[in-house]
Parts: structure tokens; sequence; C-alpha cells
């Protein structure tokens, strides 16, 4: 039987950080991070990590646990994630997932293997060299001969994934998605009791993300930014490229105003927010809350505890 956790999600700026820290205390749990940004270290402003009063002594885990200058893929995280969940079971507590991360939430649950690929290895930077020089065509086209189902399913425009689904042929001799299908088939490595969070009305999600990203400023993104800088990151890195960052890279750079880049920040938080909600939508399992025009914690608390109670968790 798989082991039951607790799935807080939801779009940017919702609650979960709050919700996840109140389920955790009234169940005796501890909080995994489902976050792709959060993860790095020095990057608690512009990605929202919690703080330690925000944790309220809770411990939290796969927050700050790699520097900036790394580059952390689904098949990494889904790794050292599940090293936690499986400690904080081990020692008889509960496990809440807290983050708007829908795919990295979706690989650590599924438990699902990824197919194997040294990505950034030989053969991935013959194929990008090749695409710098040719373009795409060529590629599609050997694609489409070794691998003709994942050749439907991408758009030719989706250069990433053609050049990993060739990368794994390349180097298996076996298609990314024939692994995919055997994956699939597999039972799940967690059974989760997904809540979600989410506005009744979009407009008072938007207001509440630009107060956030309003805060931010006040607590010092704009420093952040240049304590990263003065660090060494270069700013190609992944972690640069996170909404907040990449734009105040600009502010520095003098090619925008303070006040540009903080409406560029909230247009892109705001977008952001809405792909989240299009990714969980499809996720039949979750159980929503949705607020009023405020964040009624105490109502959220006592409904997703009627919903764990529902399945067996409190």
């Amino acid at each position: 039987m798989a082991e039951k956790v607790v799935c807080v999600v939801g779009p940017t700026a919702c609650g979960k950080t709050k919700l996840g820290v109140e389920l955790a205390k009234a169940l005796n749990g501890e909080v995994v991070s489902v976050d792709s940004m959060q993860i790095y270290r020095g990057m608690t402003i512009g990605t929202a990590a919690p703080t330690p009063e925000e944790m309220d002594g809770v411990p939290h885990h796969m927050v700050a646990v790699a520097d900036p200058e790394e580059q952390w893929s689904v098949a990494r995280y889904t790794r050292a994630a599940a090293a936690c969940v499986e400690d904080i079971l081990a020692r008889g507590r509960r496990v809440v997932l807290v983050g708007g991360t829908g795919l990295w939430l979706d690989a650590l649950i599924s438990g699902r293997t990824f197919a194997p690929g040294q990505s950034g290895g030989a053969i991935r930077r013959e194929l990008e060299q090749r695409f710098e020089r040719e373009g795409i065509q060529g590629l599609w086209a050997e694609l489409e001969q070794v691998d003709p189902e994942s050749a439907g399913k991408l758009h030719r425009a989706d250069t990433k994934r053609i050049l990993r689904a060739l990368e794994v042929y390349r180097e298996t001799g076996r298609t990314i998605s024939a692994h995919n299908a055997e994956t699939a088939a597999l039972p799940r490595r967690y059974d989760p009791v997904k809540i979600g969070l989410a506005f009744q009305d979009r407009e008072d999600m938007k207001a509440l993300i630009d107060q956030r990203v309003d805060k931010m400023v006040e607590e010092g993104l704009l420093e952040e930014v240049q304590a990263l800088l003065r660090r060494g990151l270069p700013r190609t890195a992944t972690a640069l490229q996170a909404i907040g960052y990449k734009e105040f890279l600009g502010v520095l750079d003098g090619t925008v105003t303070q006040d540009q880049a903080i409406e560029e920040v909230k247009l892109r938080s705001r977008q952001y927010a809405k792909r989240q909600l299009t990714w969980l939508r499809r996720d039949k399992e979750i159980h929503w809350i949705y607020w009023e025009k405020e964040r009624d914690f105490d109502r959220a608390l006592r409904l997703s505890t009627e919903i764990l109670r529902a399945h067996g968790l409190c």
C-alpha cells in the first residue's frame, strides 16, 4: 500500500505556505517544498521562500538546498525530495507537500523513473551544434523516423524536447515514448490527498499578486539580485531567469526603470499564476477551497481537516 501524503497546491500568492504549516502542525507533520526556485540559496525574497517566522517551528525540506549556479532537473529534484519524504515517513510523521510546480509534484508522487541520457554530454552537444548549423528540420525528420510517437506529440518549435528524445534514443537504443509508457503503467509511489487554494474572483488573485510584488521590492528584491551578482553568479544562470530576478537585472543595466521592472514582474507573475491554474485544473483529484475577497485561513483549515478526515488522515 502506498503511503498517504498531503498536498497543498495552487497558484502563486494563494497562501500555500501558511496552510501547509497549519496542516503540518495539526498532523504532526513536516513540509517538503515543491517549488523549482525555492530550492536555491540566497533567493528568499524573490521566490517567496518561507522565512523562519513563517515556518513557525515546522521542519521544512527542499528549501535553499542548491547553489544558484546549479541547474536542477525534475529527475534530480524527485530523487532528493523522495529521500526527504522517506525519512519523514520512517520517523512516523506525516508528509505535507507544498508548492506550485505541478510537473515536479506529479513526478514525485508517481515515482516514475526518467529515461536515461547524459543531458549536457557529448551527444547532446552534437545535437545542439547540428541544430545551430541546420535548424530543426533535419532533427525533426530523424525523430519522425526513430520515434514517430514522440514526433507526433511534439511541436516543431519544442526544440528542447526534440533534442531530449533524440538524445535518449541515441544513448540507449530505446525511444523515450517506450520508456514513458512502461513507467506510466507502474503504481504510484505515494497516495496523495490534494487540497487546492484559489480565488473565486481572479481579479482578487491579481490584486494580491501585485501586493506581493510590492512587498518583495520593499523587502529588498533589488539588493538580493545585486548580492547574487556580487558572488559571481552569471547572468545566464537558470536561477536568474526566475520571475523578478530577470526583470531587475534590467534595472541594474539601466535598460529599464525600477517602476517599469515592477510592472513587468507583476504582469509575468499574473501570467504564471494563470498557467499554474491551467495545469492544476486538469487534476480531478484536487479538493478546491476558494477564497473570497480575503483569505480566511481558519475556514481553510477547517475544510481541509474535513477533507483529510474523510481520507483517514485525521
